[in-house]
């Protein structure tokens, strides 16, 4: 697909973009389906996929409420389920969602795949649908979030930074995400485009539900198959799988550079204490924002113009009024100026007393 370079202020509530994608074929729509106006009093569903990430209870979910309440002048009701991770279990939440009658529904897809007939179930009934995150298949209405390409080229781009001259000196291991999530394949893709050539891939795994157990296993698995000497760097798609990395890493006495995503607490205290490089800090403030707004827009029949700037090609659907949201590589070097500044953590959240040594050396107090 192809998108246009956006400039957005990380961790504001409220989105802008100043430039429009294109692509070749056209199908989406910037209305809603519903054929009446709703007044403030809206019922929004909100799906998301699992609880073991933790942005998604810690930051998704309340900031996505919040901004319906503001939007709606507090009359907005938003009506919350999650996955774990289940996609059977999601397909039938959808369905209950369409049973209650929403007027909305705000959807991250466990399986972008295998939501494609729950959304086109919602949209019979008149229901749009917005996809948050993952780009899921099937009639949705609109899509957010962040450029997935470019947070896999953030990661490569930082490895390579990390390896500098031992880059070409033995083998990295790339431990991607969920191959039923598409985000995960276009991380890869971004992080394939900045890295080939430049590394000796020696081991690469599809990580089953982005487990952390999983990384773990796969890269107990690659220490024993190119021998620990060899290993010079891990592309890790995600903080948590990093988490599971890293502890395998250890067992085997090695330190290396290991990439992230998605500044989880734990991914933050890691980076503090050099076992972990970098994640990519995706702020979920200005992505939640749009989700809620565009779903209030849609449930009340109004156009997405003033807030989605961009259009995204899905499988199933082309020209999706999108708004993407960019991003920025983590390290020890810019925690202030980051997830600090923006008011996700507190240097006492990150600094707690197992960490407080490695903070004070390099100046986060």
């Amino acid at each position: 697909m192809r998108r246009a370079a956006f400039a957005v202020a990380a961790g504001a509530m409220a989105v802008s973009l100043a430039a429009c994608g294109s692509a070749k074929e056209s199908g989406g729509s910037s209305k809603s389906s519903g054929s009446a106006k709703k007044g403030d009093a809206i019922k929004v569903g909100l799906l998301l996929p699992e609880n073991q990430t933790a942005r998604y209870e810690k930051f998704d979910k309340p900031l996505i409420e919040k901004k319906v309440k503001e939007l709606t002048n507090g009359k907005g009701e938003v009506v919350y389920a999650n996955a774990k991770q289940d996609a059977s279990m999601q397909n039938q939440q959808v369905d209950t969602m369409v049973t209650n009658k929403v007027d909305v529904l705000i959807v991250d897809a466990v399986d972008a795949a295998a939501i494609k007939n729950s959304v086109q179930k919602a949209k019979d009934a008149g229901i749009p649908v917005v996809a948050y995150d993952r780009l899921a298949q099937g009639p949705i209405d609109a899509y957010t979030s962040f450029d997935n390409e470019t947070v896999g080229k953030t990661q490569g781009e930082a490895l390579l930074k990390a390896l500098g001259s031992k880059a070409k000196s033995g083998k990295i291991v790339m431990m991607n995400g969920s191959s039923t999530d598409p985000n995960a394949a276009q991380f890869k893709k971004g992080a394939h485009e900045v890295l080939a050539g430049k590394v000796n891939v020696g081991k690469e795994y599809d990580t089953k539900e982005w487990k952390p157990e999983n990384a773990n296993s796969n890269m107990e698995g690659a220490i024993s198959a190119l021998g620990k000497k060899n290993i010079v760097g891990v592309y890790s798609a995600n903080d948590g799988m990093a988490g599971g990395i890293i502890t395998a890493l250890k067992a085997a006495g090695i330190k290396v550079p290991v990439t992230g995503q998605d500044a989880e607490l734990a991914g933050v205290q890691r980076i503090v204490t050099g076992d972990q490089y970098m994640s990519v800090y995706k702020p979920y403030a200005p992505e939640a924002a749009a989700a809620a707004e565009m779903a209030v827009d849609l449930a009340q029949g109004k156009a997405l113009d003033a807030v989605a700037k961009d259009k995204v090609d899905s499988p199933t659907t082309k020209q999706v009024p999108s708004v993407l949201v960019p991003v920025t590589a983590l390290t020890k070097d810019n925690i202030k100026d980051t997830v600090i500044k923006d008011g996700v953590y507190t240097i006492s959240d990150i600094c707690t007393s197992q960490y407080k040594a490695a903070c004070d050396k390099i100046g986060l107090k």
